[in-house]
């Protein structure tokens, strides 16, 4: 079948269809979350193809989902979210993605954007310098082995516990920042040896760490209970699991690669490997994928501390007096057994997120507690000089998407198409006129990241806005970008 064949029903404004009795592979529908014109880019290339492959699936419950944000990736689109039974369906890492855990955390403090560009030049070089960056980039905490063991079973407790962070953190992260039922035994070697010295790293790609300042606010409450104001400066961390999610990722399909010839399975693509969840394959599987959360988690962690170290050295004042408190912190890459109402009753499934973050409403006992009036803080990054957003998790994201909503902007050019056709000229100029400052290891990722390689951030916020999914709160604008 031709991608281009593909046969969309329009729901809404901002919802498509691809109905199972179109396919006869298909299992379940696929619903996506786009403008017209974001479908059409979908169509170019094997977003919507992938989005059927997987739908062919057994055990998935409810409709596969494609985000605005969606675009190609291994076997499964980035910006897709799917969910299976949690006793009769399956696990796919390929599903969940290689950079395990990569997510977004929100740094407030007490300062403005005049503060901010008052020490612009000293902030830059002390978060380049106290933040490594780059392919391979690496850092001596001067932990061991058994240091990495406890932070990947008791996540970001373990660093919090050592000194590496305010004692109240845990409470504004995503799983207390640790993911019950990591067993360090199921990582390979390999994986650990990648582990041990990148916590602390953002590494490269579109991995980043920003000092935002807030331009807009649309939801004076909300806002008042996240703690946003405009002016404010913020600082967002955007990184994942390194080389120790990557690795693990790659270990375990190979592992149900095997899985799949020796028990007859057929997949409508071979990324899409698969186990079925009582499989002694799936629950190792889902042990180190535990593992590489929590040291995603720890990871940010980590990074937050050298980010108050920076400003405290910069501004000589302590980090608590500046407010550095954390917004919050969430997975957009993961796979979480979770229990929803599908079809008028309660099933428990293992949703799995890819490029897609969590998005739950007010009343929701997996929320924080100080922010369950308002629903969970959903954070949207955007490219180098484009905008960032905080939204609110919304009743129909439970309703309609597992309680999911997109992760960013969503690529719509590969990277290497990028490096030809957007010279890095051409983002240092507008950066200069948005009078965003940058820290780079590599003018190849200039081009790579350039804003103009990925969808317009505003117009993906506003498809989840007005979806119902997630509503806006606050729109974030660069001061300051370091890059590997």
């Amino acid at each position: 079948m031709e991608k281009t064949e593909i046969k969309t029903r329009k729901i809404s404004e901002v919802k498509f269809r691809i109905e199972k009795e179109d396919y006869q592979t298909m299992n379940t529908n696929v619903d996506i979350f786009a403008k017209e014109d974001m479908l059409l880019k979908m169509k170019q290339d094997r977003t919507l193809q992938q989005a059927v492959n997987t739908a062919a699936l057994p055990g998935i419950v409810g409709n596969v989902l494609v985000m605005p944000d969606g675009h190609e990736g291994y076997g499964f689109p980035v910006g897709g979210v799917v969910a299976f039974d949690a006793e009769e369906g399956i696990i796919s890492p390929g599903i969940c993605g290689f950079d395990i855990n990569c997510g977004i955390r929100i740094i407030k403090t007490n300062l403005d954007g005049k503060d901010i560009r008052g020490k612009i030049s000293e902030l830059s070089d002390a978060l380049f310098r106290n933040v490594p960056s780059g392919v391979g980039s690496r850092k001596n905490l001067g932990f061991d082995d058994k240091d990495l063991e406890k932070v990947a079973t008791y996540g970001v407790e373990h660093v919090i516990d050592k000194g590496f962070g305010f004692s109240t953190d845990s409470e504004k992260i995503e799983e207390n920042g640790m993911m019950d039922g990591a067993d360090f035994r199921d990582v390979s070697k390999f994986a650990k040896a990648r582990g041990l010295h990148e916590l602390g790293t953002l590494g490269a790609g579109n991995h980043f760490l920003e000092i935002q300042e807030v331009s807009n606010i649309y939801d004076d409450k909300a806002a008042d209970v996240y703690g946003v104001s405009k002016g404010q400066a913020v600082i967002m961390i955007h990184t994942g699991s390194r080389g120790f999610g990557h690795q693990i990722c790659s270990d375990y399909l190979r592992v149900l690669e095997v899985y799949g010839r020796e028990h007859g399975i057929k997949l409508p693509d071979p990324e899409l490997s698969y186990a079925p969840v009582d499989s002694k394959e799936a629950k190792a599987y889902l042990r180190a994928m535990k593992c590489a959360v929590n040291y995603a988690f720890t990871n940010r962690q980590m990074i937050t501390y050298a980010v108050r170290k920076s400003f405290e050295d910069v501004f000589g004042k302590s980090a608590d007096s500046l407010g550095m408190d954390i917004l919050y912190d969430l997975a957009h890459n993961i796979v979480k057994l979770e229990e929803h109402r599908i079809e008028g009753r309660k099933r428990s499934v293992f949703v799995h997120r890819k490029g897609a973050t969590r998005a739950f409403p007010k009343g929701s006992s997996d929320v924080p507690k100080e922010y369950r009036d308002i629903g969970q803080p959903v954070l949207i990054p955007g490219s180098m000089s484009t905008a960032s957003y905080v939204l609110a998790g919304e009743q129909n994201a439970l309703e309609e998407t597992f309680g999911s909503a997109c992760h960013g902007s969503g690529r719509v050019m590969s990277r290497h198409q990028a490096i030809r056709e957007i010279p890095a000229s051409r983002t240092f100029e507008t950066l200069k006129k948005k009078g965003v400052e940058i820290r780079i290891r590599s003018r190849k990722l200039v081009s790579e990241e350039a804003e103009w390689a990925y969808k317009n951030v505003d117009e993906v916020v506003e498809v989840v806005d007005s979806a119902g999914i997630a509503s806006m709160v606050s729109r974030n604008v660069p001061v300051v970008v370091v890059k590997g």
